[in-house]
């Protein structure tokens, strides 16, 4: 009997349950996507062959199985990447619409593995700013990191709902000068710890570390340390309640 690896297993596990449920039509499609997506990559024809890809690819989150066809992973083509110190990890996904920036004297973005961005994010660097986000960390639509100053570091596992912003600098306020000519200030940067869980439209400022575990509610400013394992809501935000223990074991 032929031994079949880890892998040539799951592969046919998945061209089985592909059959199951949507039949001989959606095993073709996952045929097509799978064919293409082997060519696929950051020069000309590579784009070309992303763009057959999704033909037979459903929308937004459908497309995440997109990310397992190249060991690169996916890259939308109305993705826009303009930074030459980009460092990407295996297999992650990166939606359409999202811009990925170095502006002058920016320092390097670093994505993990399986790291995904969807639609309409904004992840961009300038002086004195980098940004690092861990294996296994997804970020929904419509978020902005914004890496100046000082260093934006997200760890593994960790859910940003759609609409977070982070911003490890502030601008000046003194009164003789106009806004415009403000100079940007920092009390440090930002660290996310593992499997933090950060709700709709959260805001994290600079000089904060957000510790492993937390949960940072919604519509939430934060703008000091939470400590691991707390769940904090408010604009300031503040710790409400701790998790449980049975919870944080999971962890």
């Amino acid at each position: 009997m032929t031994n079949l690896s880890p892998n040539s297993t799951s592969t046919w596990r998945r061209l089985q349950a592909k059959w199951q449920a949507a039949g001989p039509r959606g095993l073709l499609a996952t045929g097509w996507m799978w064919f293409w997506m082997r060519w696929s990559g950051w020069g000309y024809l590579g784009k070309i062959a992303t763009v057959i890809a999704t033909w037979l690819a459903p929308p937004y989150y459908a497309r995440r199985c997109l990310a397992r066809y190249h060991p690169q992973g996916y890259i939308a083509p109305g993705a826009t990447i303009y930074h030459q110190l980009l460092q990407l990890g295996a297999n992650i996904f990166i939606g359409d619409r999202t811009t990925i920036f170095q502006d002058r004297d920016g320092g390097q973005i670093i994505l993990g593995d399986r790291v995904h961005l969807y639609g309409d994010t904004y992840i961009q660097t300038g002086y004195g700013g980098t940004i690092e986000i861990g294996n296994d960390t997804q970020i929904q639509p419509r978020c902005q990191f914004s890496g100046y100053k000082a260093p934006i570091k997200v760890g593994s596992g960790v859910q940003i709902a759609p609409g977070c912003a982070f911003y490890p600098y502030a601008h000046g306020m003194e009164a003789e000068r106009p806004i415009q000519q403000q100079p940007l200030t920092t009390k440090g940067g930002i660290i996310v710890e593992d499997n933090v869980w950060l709700g709709y439209r959260v805001i994290v400022l600079d000089g904060v570390r957000i510790g492993q575990g937390a949960v940072v509610g919604a519509g939430s400013i934060v703008t000091k340390d939470i400590p691991p394992g707390a769940i904090a809501v408010g604009a300031p935000a503040r710790v409400v309640k701790m998790r449980s223990a049975p919870e944080l074991s999971k962890i």
